[in-house]
């Protein structure tokens, strides 16, 4: 018997809380996927994973997930991500542009590399 792939699941757009969306942001990897996602209509996990472990990566976007940035649909046995602009636009005004428009930080000069 094949068993059906659990839902995810995407909070309303009137369910956002302020903290969740900053929590969610404050990890440098959930941002750049933020980041990554606000410059594509769509992209699957494996695109945005960086290489990175995929526990590890699933954890990132079920934050991103509960905190109403990204929304991800199943495809079969990809994932495919959308950040929820639009939703986060209305519900916070300005806030997703403010941290768009933020340059993204030299990675080497932030551990203090010469």
């Amino acid at each position: 018997m094949i068993e059906a792939m659990r839902a995810l699941k995407h909070p309303d757009a009137n369910e956002f809380v302020l903290e969740r969306v900053f929590y969610a942001l404050s990890d440098p990897v959930r941002l750049d996927i933020v980041r990554r996602l606000a410059e594509v209509d769509a992209a699957s996990c494996g695109e945005l994973d960086g290489g990175r472990p995929k526990s590890t990566v699933s954890h990132h976007f079920r934050v991103l997930r509960e905190s109403g940035l990204v929304h991800t649909d199943c495809a079969g046995t990809t994932h495919m991500n959308t950040l929820r602009r639009a939703d986060l636009d209305k519900r916070f005004p300005g806030l997703m542009g403010a941290i768009l428009n933020q340059p993204v930080p030299d990675v080497k000069r932030s551990r203090g590399a010469k």
